[in-house]
Parts: C-alpha cells; structure tokens; sequence
C-alpha cells in the first residue's frame, strides 16, 4: 500500500475530566449572559424574601394578592436602582458631573485588580490547569511591591517602574512553584495552589511583625505606607489610575500572547490534548511552567492597583481581599478570552462598587452580591442546565448530527 493510502493515526482522545473542564471553560458568550440573567432573577427572589414588607404583605395574600406584588416591586427595584446608581451613574444625588460619573470611575477603579488576576487564571485554564492560586500570587506580588515602595528612595517613573516589576516578579514565583511541581512530579496545581494561599498569608503576617516590615511606633501589622514617586498617577481627579491602562495593556499582551506567538500556541494545544501535544513535539512540562509563571506574575501585578493608589498604600494582611477568588469567577465568566475578562472584570467591579450603595440605601445585606456571584458560577459550570432553563439547541448535539450526516 502506498504512503499516501495509509490512514494516518488519530490523535489519542483527552480524558472525560478535561472535556468537561474545556467545555466550562470555552462555552458560548451566550450561555455566559444568559448565567448573570438566571443570577440576577435568584438575587430578585432573595431580596424580596428577605423584606420585612414583603413578608408582612405575604400573611393577607389572598385578601390583597395586589399589595404582595407591589411591595415586591418596590423592593426589587430600589435594590437593583440602588446597585446601578452606585456602580454606573449617580441620577438621584448628583449635583456635579464628577458625582454623576463617580460610581462608573469606583466600578473601573474595582475592576482593576480583578482583570490582572482573571487573565493569569484564564491562560491557566486554557492549558487545562486549575489554577486557583492567584490569592496567594496577588499576596507575594504586594509584598515585593510594597518593600520596594518604601524601602528604595528613587525618582518618580523609575520607582515606579520598579514596583511594577517587583510585583510582577513575586507574583511569577510564586505561581512558578506549582508550575514546576505540576511539570517534574505530576502534582495535583489545585492542591498545591491552595496550600500556598496559606503559606502565602501566613508568611506575610509573620513578615509585617519583623523591624524591616513593620511601621515604627504602630501597633498593628502595617508595614510604612509607599513613597510618593511609586504611586501610580490618577486621572483627572478619580480614582482610575495608570493601573487600569497597564491591566488593558496586559490583556492585549495576553491576546497577543496566546492567538499570535507560538508558546500561546503550544498552551492552547496543551489545553486541547497534552497528549497529542507531546506526540507532535511540543513540550507539556515547558508549557505548564511558563503558563504557571506567566499567570503569577499576571496575578501579583494586581496588588499594584492597592498599593501604588491614593486609596491604600500600605502593606497589610488584607492587600489581596477576596481579589485572587473573586477572579475565578472572572475568567469563568470571561471564557478565559482576554476581552470577556475584561468585560467580566468591569461588571464585577460593579458588583462590589455598588453592593454598598445597595446596603447603605436599602439595607439590602452585602452577602446578595456574593450570591450573585456563587450562582454565576454555579450556571456556568453547568451550561446544560441553561440551555433546558431558556430551551436553546445543544451546538455538540447539532455536530454529531452533521457529522453523522456526513
């Protein structure tokens, strides 16, 4: 039989964990709004379960069925107003353009750290690992950041610069350790990522206790705040910075990255099927440890818009906050494309910007915010489950059939 005869191999089949996984991950931007629509209907129904109105309207029902539905409205309503005006546009207590705009420039100021971290878990996820260690990453990334912001006297744009770096740099090795135990050893990222979310908290706090971290003459674990020349400059009087440019920036970077370059090609491929990857010469232990720095670094980056800002510039526990989990819904939302992150990273800033304007207006509780994002994920991580909600056609369903057509 002749070469050109001879059916050629057919590349190994992924394992069932990896297609599921892809297909959560590289679902449809439909399925992605139709989850913050679901989302926002649950949210509905829990604000208004939770009013003391709505309740007492619901014991006389059958008498006036109208005041149970009314006050219904009335509290979903004024809840979700109350969330829009204190994450887009102030209608009711602006006197100025600035308070109009001032909720927009909060939520795109929120967004910043969510979209550096949301892109270095999307690449992660691309290359079919689980990373879900960028609390950890954003940690180490703030502590480099933060020594250098305060021990180093330099002038303005090269303190600056060396900051960035210096978060950069933290952020990467940590996110290198898992990378290279992933690649040598065959260790779980998801395990060991965790654990270095702990070790990474529980290092910074023993650091903030040390003569070289602590601010003199205080009390509490505070480390001195940044020097002015490493502070990122603002805009116009907001609170957005040069660090939201640097996170668009990165997210280009990142597009560049992962659809024009090689090694981009190489993880995507790893994603896809490692084991096809390795049977066409590409390196799998190379890709893994790129990918895990690459989304460190990526993730530390995000301390810069706490610690170089005028809002914050000190060095504490808390610099991460719940950024580096936050994230994961981020990049799952965003499918892991560097623009749906983006996307995703601006309403969730909004999320938070306006959950307490929310509380404060309506005493509706924060915790409906973290619902909505728990419920976002959950309706993501089952895109089945949205498409028998709104009765949509299954796309894999629709290839077998032409396929088998064919």
């Amino acid at each position: 039989m002749s070469e050109q005869n001879t059916p050629a191999a057919a590349a190994p089949e992924p394992p069932a964990w990896r297609q599921v996984f892809a297909k959560i991950v590289n679902g449809s931007t439909l399925t992605s709004i139709l989850s913050v629509v679901l989302a926002l209907i649950i949210g509905a129904i829990l604000i208004a379960a939770a009013d003391s109105d709505v309740q007492e309207k619901a014991s006389w029902f059958f008498y006036q069925p109208g005041d149970l539905f009314g006050a219904i409205w009335d509290t979903v309503a004024g809840a979700y107003s109350a969330l829009f005006q204190g994450a887009v546009f102030n209608i009711d207590r602006s006197y100025t353009v600035q308070d109009f705009f001032a909720p927009l420039w909060d939520s795109i100021a929120t967004s910043t750290p969510l979209i550096f971290a949301g892109l270095g878990l999307g690449m992660g996820f691309r290359a079919g690992l689980f990373n879900i260690g960028a609390q950890g990453q954003i940690i180490l990334g703030g502590t480099l950041c933060g020594f250098l912001g305060y021990a180093l006297h330099l002038p303005p744009g090269i303190h600056m610069a060396l900051c960035v770096l210096g978060a950069f740099v933290g952020g990467a090795f940590w996110g290198f350790i898992p990378g290279i135990l992933r690649a040598q050893t065959g260790a779980n990222e998801v395990i060991v990522t965790i654990m270095l979310n702990s070790t990474a908290i529980y290092l910074l706090g023993w650091l903030l206790t040390q003569p070289s971290f602590k601010q003199t003459g205080s009390i509490n674990p505070i480390s001195p705040p940044v020097d002015e020349t490493a502070r990122f400059p603002a805009f116009f009087g907001t609170p957005i910075n040069l660090g939201f440019l640097l996170a668009l920036a990165a997210a280009f970077g990142v597009w560049w990255l992962m659809e024009r370059s090689t090694l981009g090609f190489s993880i995507r491929a790893v994603g896809a099927n490692p084991e096809a990857a390795r049977t066409a010469g590409m390196s799998v232990p190379a890709a893994t440890v790129w990918v895990m720095t690459l989304a460190g670094g990526l993730a530390g980056l995000a301390a810069t818009s706490q610690l170089m800002s005028r809002v914050s510039d000190q060095l504490t526990t808390d610099v991460a906050s719940t950024f580096g989990f936050d994230a994961i819904t981020v990049a799952l939302l965003g499918r892991s494309k560097p623009a749906g992150i983006v996307a995703a990273g601006l309403l969730f800033g909004g999320l938070r910007a306006g959950g307490y304007t929310m509380q404060a207006f309506t005493s509706t509780p924060i915790d409906v915010i973290l619902v909505l994002q728990s419920v976002i994920v959950l309706f993501i991580a089952a895109p089945p489950l949205v498409r028998a909600i709104f009765r949509l056609p299954d796309p894999e369903r629709r290839r077998k059939v032409k396929e088998v057509a064919a």
